[in-house]
């Protein structure tokens, strides 16, 4: 098929989504977005863009699947641990000065960055004056958030991330594991709510002092890249903090003024 083509295929099948279901790629960066079409035609069994697109349109369950495959990154708990070790020794003291906070965790996947966070500000006596709102546009992804039960396999490498991140404790006394799976303490996310948003097309819902949303803005382009830094800017509260992933940056944005940075290697700023 030539590119052209194909290129134009993916634009009607996100407009179609769009129109709908309402869940919004359209603004998706091209590349990622081409590899997970692509995936989900091989999986749903499809021959070409349209066929996928007439599927999920008359298929909701089939929909599902492709939602699956278009939203679901690449996450760890305590990921990028030198993150996790800076907002410990130069945010957290900053919060410590509030009464209560706000937290937000922008496309929250499944739930291994919430869990992070509530461990750290657990040990840091922050969790239970602490409300975290934990979001993502994928249904299934947050429930299994809500679950908080992980592979077993990956325990090995989530202990060393949450020892190099700082942490202060014996990470097995979190989790209790069981078969080939780890379920986390439930009293970690008592103060979590897991909720539907998308920085696409909704606003925002609540003024917050600290926002993570690591490793997402990656999939988008410039000007959905903008939205949802305009929307974080919107949230924080005056002085408060963004934490973002590794591989992006705040440089080019339209708000980039809007922030300072904390500790500029591990992508930490904070409003001005």
């Amino acid at each position: 098929m030539p590119q052209q083509v194909f290129d134009l295929e993916v634009r009607l099948l996100m407009e179609a989504i769009y129109t709908r279901y309402n869940h919004d790629f359209r603004e998706y960066s091209g590349a990622s977005q081409k590899r997970r079409v692509l995936h989900a035609m091989h999986t749903l069994g499809c021959d070409s863009v349209s066929a996928l697109q007439g599927l999920v349109l008359r298929d909701a369950q089939a929909f599902a699947q492709l939602l699956e495959m278009l939203t679901i990154p690449f996450t760890e708990m305590f990921r990028e641990p030198d993150f996790f070790l800076a907002l410990r020794q130069q945010v957290v003291p900053v919060l410590h000065t509030y009464p209560s906070l706000k937290v937000w965790v922008a496309g929250c996947a499944s739930g291994e960055e919430v869990y992070s966070l509530a461990i750290l500000l657990h040990e840091e006596g922050l969790l239970e004056r602490s409300i975290i709102y934990a979001t993502d546009i994928n249904p299934a992804a947050l429930d299994r958030a809500r679950q908080g039960i992980f592979p077993l396999s990956e325990l090995q490498q989530y202990t060393r991330n949450y020892q190099a991140a700082g942490g202060t404790a014996g990470f097995s006394q979190y989790y209790t594991a069981a078969y080939d799976a780890a379920r986390f303490d439930r009293e970690l996310v008592k103060r979590v709510t897991f909720a539907d948003h998308s920085l696409a097309t909704d606003h925002v819902f609540s003024e917050t002092h600290l926002i993570c949303c690591r490793n997402v803005l990656i999939y988008f382009n410039r000007k959905l890249q903008d939205r949802a830094i305009g929307l974080f800017a919107q949230s924080l509260c005056h002085r408060g903090f963004l934490g973002i992933g590794s591989k992006e940056s705040l440089d080019f944005s339209i708000h980039a003024d809007v922030f300072e940075p904390v500790a500029l290697r591990q992508r930490l700023f904070r409003k001005r």
